[in-house]
């Protein structure tokens, strides 16, 4: 009976101090949760952004440049909102946001040039967070990397002993190149001096750079130096004549100009390049280079049209000749379907609609926005479309989807006068018509063997060989011609 009695005590004793280390223990957690809570806070770590990065606007697109920022920092932002504008290699585009939140900070302000794809540009905190402790990422590993090797110039010793000069080589003519003729007339310094490596004697761009590293820079003299101890005026001496410069040379003529003062020869202003301006010389290159373009022109009467123009200002409709000739060049592709076809990598391409490209001259540059199927649209649809499309052109507000994807182009500088010309090709299209002014000229009328005037307005098909040939081109033009002397055969709903 004792023993049940100390058991039983024992057993109440164990169950209440079990039940003070678990009261203990929940008491405990609360503050551990507290101080967990607290490094986790925005207070220490910061808000976790939402990136925005430098998308690819258009397919081409490598880099772009910040125009300007439509919304500013701690604006709230929601789905859909424009957040900046972004010069591609087209055009401007407005950058739309994916995500709701709050604009917390512009890394890359506007004028930024030449950010590349995927670098970011902005961040955002998401609704309710406190857009001021957003958390900035660290950047590129490639800046760590440029401060060390400025640590590591700081540390070099601040007066080098320079290397000595190679002695002047006087034998023979002197040859340079292009590169290396420039990079030492700029600098002032004796093409003699330089070691020729190149074929022949030939001085190259590392001989002249090599020199122009061994090459001690021009200390000037101290002013007070100079007026302390004057230097009595030199009795005349003859100077010998200079000898006359080795054939090739050309003599040193200082390359920087002075600002006010006329510049000098070979004096230049050097004028940053857009994007559009970068992409429009890279594809003329690649066009020129790659393309083996073929040439042929045709004079096409435009009395009909000149007569349904008048015709259509009388009921208040206005279209102008390149209407027409767009409507032209689309019915005719539909009816000679062979030059409608683009070319890849694996050969010719054919296509099922008809996109024809307009040249659109603008401050930025030519670019080329498209009449969707032009074959399908009257003459007075095609005039709407094309005047909404040129004023968006001009205004840098083209879309990618309004500037992609042509399978024909036209460019026409009629109304500057000029008579006639030969495009180049925009890839990876086959063809590309130019346009040139229409004038009055006197024919012979071969039924009766009178003369009559005619309006003559002279085109121009630049074809791509590998898709087109003189053939097929001879043929288009002709039935171009007809389709444009007789527009009552299009359909001009």
């Amino acid at each position: 009976m004792a023993a049940s009695l100390q058991l039983g005590r024992q057993g109440v004793l164990f169950g209440l101090r079990l039940s003070r280390f678990k009261e203990c223990s929940w008491l405990r957690q609360p503050c551990q949760d507290r101080v967990r809570g607290f490094f986790q806070s925005p207070w220490v770590l910061g808000v976790g952004p939402l990136k925005v990065q430098m998308p690819a606007l258009s397919p081409t697109m490598e880099e772009g440049n910040i125009v300007k920022w439509l919304k500013k920092e701690g604006e709230a932002v929601a789905a859909g909102d424009a957040l900046c504008e972004i010069e591609t290699d087209k055009a401007v585009v407005t950058l739309e946001s994916n995500d709701d939140g709050v604009l917390a900070k512009i890394l890359m302000e506007e004028g930024s040039r030449n950010v590349r794809l995927g670098a970011l540009i902005a961040l955002m905190v998401e609704e309710g967070q406190d857009w001021k402790q957003v958390e900035i990422p660290p950047p590129d590993a490639a800046i760590p990397a440029a401060s060390s090797a400025d640590s590591a110039s700081t540390m070099t010793p601040a007066s080098p002993s320079p290397s000595p000069l190679p002695k002047a080589v006087t034998s023979g003519p002197l040859r340079l190149s292009p590169a290396a003729r420039h990079i030492l007339d700029t600098h002032g310094i004796d093409p003699k001096l330089a070691t020729p490596t190149g074929p022949r004697g030939l001085i190259t761009k590392e001989d002249a750079l090599n020199l122009l590293k061994k090459s001690p820079a021009p200390k000037a003299a101290p002013a007070a130096m100079t007026a302390a101890a004057p230097i009595p005026a030199p009795s005349p001496v003859p100077t010998p004549a200079a000898p006359p410069p080795p054939p090739g040379s050309r003599p040193n003529i200082p390359p920087l100009s002075v600002p006010g003062k006329p510049g000098g020869p070979g004096t230049f202003t050097e004028i940053l390049a857009t994007n559009i301006r970068r992409v429009i010389a890279q594809r003329l290159t690649e066009s020129k280079t790659t393309i083996p373009h073929a040439y042929a022109s045709i004079d096409c009467d435009m009395a009909a049209v000149m007569k349904l123009r008048k015709e259509l200002a009388k009921d208040q409709i206005k279209v102008s000749v390149n209407d027409f000739i767009i409507k032209a060049a689309a019915v005719t592709l539909r009816e000679m379907p062979a030059v409608n076809v683009t070319w890849s990598d694996d050969g010719p391409h054919p296509l099922d609609s008809i996109h024809i490209s307009v040249a659109v001259a603008t401050e930025r540059g030519l670019i080329t926005p498209i009449i969707r199927d032009a074959a399908n649209k009257g003459v007075q649809e095609i005039s709407a479309t094309a005047k909404v499309l040129a004023q968006k052109a001009r205004d840098g507000k083209l879309l990618p989807e309004e500037y992609q994807g042509g399978s024909f182009s036209i460019s026409n500088l009629g109304m500057f006068g000029i008579s006639g010309f030969s495009a180049v090709i925009n890839p990876p299209q086959a063809c590309i018509l130019a346009i040139g002014t229409s004038r009055t000229e006197l024919r012979l009328n071969e039924d009766d063997q009178t003369l009559r005037t005619q309006q003559l307005m002279t085109v121009t098909l630049s074809s791509d060989g590998r898709l087109v040939d003189d053939e097929l081109a001879s043929r288009f033009l002709d039935k171009f011609r007809a389709n444009l002397e007789q527009p009552q055969r299009m359909a001009l709903a």
